[in-house]
């Protein structure tokens, strides 16, 4: 399991994500120069309730598996640029201006 400060780090980002855009869980590794797309995921199962869990998606625009529905009424409610059941990453993806 991913370190406190990693968690931290990995829950402050997602809080930062604007409605109607996204990062995927290797953006946010890389954005962090930490971990990997696994450890962001381990920390969003394990801490992610509190913050908008549903913007962070796969690299590919997959949405969070086993709340998919719910994830997707959360993303029409924001107008995130959807492709049927999944984000357009092409423009839903977002990048922090500044450096963590």
């Amino acid at each position: 399991m991913a370190d406190d400060d990693f968690a931290e780090l990995v829950l402050t980002v997602v809080e930062r994500i604007p409605p109607g855009r996204v990062m995927s869980y290797g953006a946010i590794a890389e954005y962090l120069g930490r971990g990997g797309p696994r450890q962001v995921g381990a920390v969003m199962s394990h801490y992610g309730g509190g913050v908008p869990w549903h913007r962070v998606v796969a690299a590919n625009g997959r949405l969070v598996p086993g709340h998919e529905q719910e994830a997707l009424r959360r993303h029409r409610e924001e107008g995130t640029p959807l492709r049927s059941d999944k984000i357009d990453m092409r423009r839903a993806a977002w990048w922090p201006d500044d450096t963590p």
